[in-house]
């Protein structure tokens, strides 16, 4: 979309579709589960894309900070849909502070973005925002959770997922915002929780949404860590800004090249430093006794249907360091669809 009022109907957009596990996006990726995407700076798509959506996650660690929160939704680039998925969210009205911060923040022309969907599970929250004049393209929204663990509560550390299917003006997309096991240790539980959200979100509706959308997005706390290194060496090569070598250590794509999780699944390079312990309040990583490993425990991966007829560029992946109220740094993408084989 080159602007907020206008909107193309692709008429072939209504077709059923048939997931067969294939990703329709041209990559440079290397490992078999999860397909590693060049960040192209500029959206190629700009005069045909059909649509532009940011996507946010961040752990908030159960701390509110107003100026953190305008940080995090604010931007330069141009989107048509906003899509914000907290962990650890604490009980002090988040959802009125991104209301506030989306009004005041001029994006693309628009000085009002509306709240069009939410879901909360206690302390795992998503919300979506779009142009007030999106909402007449919203042709069905569906919104569901699966819990998986965790105390939630005062403690804020509630584990699984919340989700949202929308169709907008005829593009199935569904997002699933997640938290899941914490620790080293807990790969095989990490995995084993992606597989029983996946199975069990909007299935009580007989609509499964793998099957459905016509893009799938993922975003959240997956606590993955980096495995076979202690803290030190990993320290030394992020402050030497090496840490494009720590990737083969990540848990993430070790288990998705095995075929555990996320098989044709997509993301964009890990050229930002993890985004996990910092010590609150700074951009230095954990000074605790236990000296966590950083870990790039925060991630956003998308799947494109083969036979959407979508095409997809990611023209940003990054870490927001300037956000410091929490010992998670946020991550944010923004992600362009256009009709396959259309004009660039």
């Amino acid at each position: 979309m080159g602007n907020c009022s206008s909107f193309s109907l692709p008429k072939w957009i209504f077709g059923d579709l048939h997931n067969n596990g294939m990703v329709s996006i041209e990559g440079d990726g290397t490992h078999e589960g999860i397909k590693t995407i060049r960040i192209q700076k500029a959206c190629e798509f700009t005069a045909s894309s059909v649509l532009c959506v940011c996507i946010i996650t961040w752990n908030m660690n159960g701390k509110m900070s107003v100026e953190d929160i305008r940080k995090l939704v604010s931007s330069t680039r141009k989107f048509d849909l906003l899509v914000v998925g907290l962990q650890e969210v604490p009980k002090c009205g988040v959802e009125q502070v991104l209301q506030e911060a989306m009004a005041d923040t001029h994006i693309n022309g628009c000085q009002n973005f509306s709240l069009l969907c939410q879901k909360a599970m206690q302390s795992i929250q998503m919300f979506l925002f779009g142009a007030k004049s999106s909402e007449a393209y919203i042709k069905e929204m569906k919104v569901d959770e699966h819990a998986v663990g965790g105390c939630g509560g005062v403690i804020g550390r509630k584990k699984g997922a919340v989700a949202m299917y929308v169709n907008f003006s005829g593009i199935r997309m569904v997002f699933v915002s997640c938290h899941l096991a914490a620790h080293e240790r807990k790969v095989e539980k990490r995995n084993s929780e992606c597989r029983h959200i996946s199975h069990s979100l909007f299935s009580k509706n007989d609509i499964h949404y793998a099957k459905s959308a016509d893009i799938t997005v993922w975003l959240g706390d997956l606590n993955y860590r980096l495995e076979g290194i202690s803290s030190m060496p990993a320290r030394k090569m992020i402050e030497e800004n090496r840490q494009s070598k720590l990737r083969d250590r990540d848990q993430l794509l070790q288990e998705a090249e095995k075929g555990q999780v996320f098989h044709g699944y997509c993301e964009g390079t890990l050229s930002f430093k993890p985004t996990y312990k910092y010590n609150v309040g700074s951009s230095n990583y954990d000074s605790s006794y236990k000296i966590r490993v950083p870990s790039w425990t925060d991630r956003i991966l998308f799947k494109v249907d083969n036979s959407s007829g979508l095409d997809a560029v990611l023209s940003s992946y990054e870490a927001l360091d300037c956000v410091s109220s929490s010992d998670h740094k946020p991550v944010k993408a923004h992600l362009c669809l256009k009709v396959r084989g259309g004009d660039s």
